[in-house]
């Protein structure tokens, strides 16, 4: 019986695979170049983590369980909770602010479609102490310099959550959870009925309605401002630091994200090449540590949908230059000498099949071997392996001090 893997998973050839860590690498060396430090949590959870906000709804979206002891758990569908847990339980006294990057898979339970998985990878990171607008800045920028380095086609939106939380003070707190919810969703005609659903006030409605359509250049805060009466001094100072950093944005005051716990700036990056799920990156500053059992900490992260950007990345990943050892009734030399080679960081592959001679240098040009070096009783005698160019088909005899530095300095690199 031949068994399919699960819907909605994928499984990822060699190269792929070397695609996907060439990329992953770009976004690794740019966090690690602001001082963030990589931290791993566990695949899965006790199931409160991420209900304590968004309430027992988000269980159908997950894939919980209990475990043989009755305890309620899920595989984590994000990764902003669980880092806070972690900082909860292990960094609170440590010096902040914390500087921490992720690079994990995550699961949800939701029909497959293009780009999204039900098992995904996402690469984000967490600056958890400042509330400062400098703390957004610097995950903002951040996020765009990967993309950037990455030479995606996309582009930045940046919003504030608290205009509409404003808005909704004096909206009991599910309905006006609701209503960003809608808004995130883009459903403005869901949101329309359920405004009249709660019966709110016509002057509220048409503030918000009018306040998500607001988007542009930094000059539409000052109607924002207007509109709801709210203090934009901190999007301000935000842009005055975008602007000098050179980082190209659009103010998008309907951006409300999907999450309850987003407090004060948010973002998100749309791609081009993917459709309507055009998404791939979304963060913004937020509140969660008291939630569970901390200090009420400021917070400001991103999360990047790597599989999104896998697929619209141009990004190749450097090409290794393979040496075939191949030998004559000479086995334990070949596995000796390709041994050597590979502790002076050449890939080395010998013959593991028994093969003729023959065989073993089809089966290099098989794999594009760019050489092959032969082994065989001459060779022993002599001192000499025979190193043979498989582009070329030219074979020389070295000595091995000559054939390390003729292989090294013929070994090139394909990049991006």
């Amino acid at each position: 019986m031949k068994i399919e893997r699960p819907r909605g998973t994928r499984d990822f050839l060699p190269d792929e695979m070397e695609r996907r860590r060439a990329i992953e690498a770009v976004m690794r060396r740019i966090a690690e170049s602001y001082g963030y430090r990589e931290i791993a949590t566990p695949t899965f959870e006790h199931l409160e983590l991420f209900t304590i906000k968004s309430g027992e709804g988000i269980i159908e979206e997950m894939y919980a369980f209990k475990d043989k002891g009755g305890r309620d758990l899920a595989l984590r569908p994000e990764l902003t909770a669980p880092v806070v847990r972690l900082f909860v339980n292990e960094c609170s006294v440590m010096p902040k602010p914390l500087r921490f990057y992720y690079f994990a898979n995550c699961f949800r339970y939701e029909r497959p479609q293009k780009g999204r998985y039900r098992e995904f990878w996402q690469f984000g990171v967490e600056l958890i102490g400042s509330s400062s607008y400098l703390a957004d800045a610097e995950v903002i920028t951040l996020a765009y310099r990967i993309m950037e380095e990455l030479k995606l086609d996309f582009e930045l939106h940046i919003g504030h959550v608290g205009l509409l939380r404003h808005l909704l003070r004096d909206v009991e707190e599910e309905k006006a959870a609701i209503v960003m919810r809608l808004i995130d969703k883009k459903d403005v005609e869901g949101l329309i009925k359920h405004l009249e659903e709660i019966k709110a006030p016509q002057d509220l409605s048409e503030a918000i309605l009018s306040l998500i359509e607001l988007s542009g250049g930094r000059d539409v805060l000052k109607d924002a401002s207007e509109l709801t009466g709210f203090d934009i001094g901190h999007m301000e100072k935000l842009c005055d630091v975008l602007d000098s950093m050179g980082v190209e944005y659009t103010i998008d005051l309907g951006i409300a994200r999907g999450l309850d716990y987003y407090t004060g700036v948010v973002f998100e990056a749309y791609a081009e090449g993917l459709g309507a799920q055009n998404q791939i990156c979304g963060g913004g500053s937020y509140r969660l540590a008291h939630l569970f059992g901390g200090e009420d900490v400021p917070s400001t992260g991103f999360a990047l949908g790597f599989d999104r950007i896998v697929e619209i990345c141009k990004l190749t990943p450097e090409e290794k230059t393979v040496v075939v050892v191949a030998n004559v009734g000479l086995e334990n030399e070949a596995f000796k000498l390709a041994d050597l080679l590979r502790r002076h960081g050449i890939c080395a592959i010998t013959d593991v099949m028994e093969r003729s001679l023959k065989r073993q240098l089809s089966f290099a040009n098989d794999v594009n071997a760019r050489f092959a070096v032969i082994i065989g009783k001459k060779e022993i005698e002599s001192g000499r392996y025979t190193v043979k160019d498989m582009a070329s088909g030219e074979s020389l005899q070295l000595e091995f001090d000559s054939l390390l530095e003729y292989l090294s300095s013929n070994i090139k690199y394909k990049k991006s």
